[in-house]
């Protein structure tokens, strides 16, 4: 049982009082250890404002950035509208400003390699006649221009329901060979003025109808009526021809009939022409 004594009005603990002691011990032995760190810590004493008013509470700077605990405070219809937002802020150059002044031309570069050749395009239409062109100089006085030809036919011809060109089988002559045997054409190569002589052996009780051609008009006609003879006929002209005209005999078609004479042994067709003038001398 712990002792006690009175002291006055004081009671005192013996067993209390041992152990407080202790404690105090203990205490003052931490103290001592702490003591280098305690006098390093600087001694901040609170000063109250004049005027003897309450001083404000502490804030820390990041306070406005923690976010508030609690429901979200509800928005008003400027904030919802986005009046209180800060404008974006575009930045705009002129680059009218910053443009320099135009640099000269640079060198030309060296050209390419060709490319490959297309393929050839589908041939057009055929454009209009060119004017006539001018006369060209005059030629060697030495050299002389000419054409001419002679040709017979040795086989009887009958009309038929269509023109026939009446094509030749014998060559007199042929100069220059501007007389085709196979279309009984001539065609001009040295322009200027011909003179043309056609002469047919007509048929019993048949009617003869010929025409001298240039290209597709009638020139001159070659008529005999049906009789019971048969006789010769002869038709002839001066034409005057531009390059590549054709000049040849067509036999009518058939209305009643129409048939020239010949035959194997004799020649009674003949077909003639020879240039007279040429147009350039």
């Amino acid at each position: 049982m712990a002792d006690s004594t009175c002291k006055g009005n004081e009671l005192i603990d013996t067993t209390c009082t041992e152990t407080s002691t202790r404690g105090a011990a203990a205490m003052f032995d931490r103290l001592h250890l702490l003591s280098p760190v305690l006098l390093f810590l600087p001694l901040v004493i609170p000063v109250p404002p004049p005027g003897g008013a309450s001083p404000a509470p502490c804030r820390r700077c990041c306070d406005d950035l923690e976010p508030q605990e609690g429901p979200p405070a509800p928005q008003t219809g400027d904030q919802k509208s986005g009046l209180n937002q800060m404008p974006e802020v575009r930045t705009f150059i002129n680059m009218t400003i910053l443009k320099g002044d135009k640099g000269i031309r640079g060198d030309r570069g060296t050209p390419g390699k060709s490319g490959e050749e297309g393929a050839p395009g589908s041939r057009g239409p055929m454009g209009p006649k060119g004017t006539k062109g001018q006369a060209g100089p005059p030629g060697d006085p030495c050299k002389t221009q000419d054409a001419a030809f002679s040709v017979g036919r040795r086989k009887s011809l009958h009309s038929v329901d269509y023109y026939q060109a009446l094509v030749f089988d014998t060559e007199f002559v042929n100069l220059h060979g501007h007389f085709d045997m196979f279309k009984g054409k001539f065609y001009c190569y040295v322009p200027g003025i011909y003179f043309f002589n056609v002469n047919i052996h007509t048929w019993n009780f048949k009617e003869t109808y010929l025409h001298i051609m240039r290209n597709d008009k009638e020139q001159a006609i070659v008529y005999a009526q049906p009789s019971e003879r048969s006789i010769m006929q002869s038709q002839s002209l001066m034409l005057p021809l531009e390059l590549n005209d054709e000049v040849w005999v067509r036999l009518y078609k058939r209305e009643r009939e129409n048939a020239v004479y010949s035959d194997d042994v004799d020649v009674y067709i003949t077909f003639n022409g020879y240039l007279i003038k040429p147009t350039l001398e």
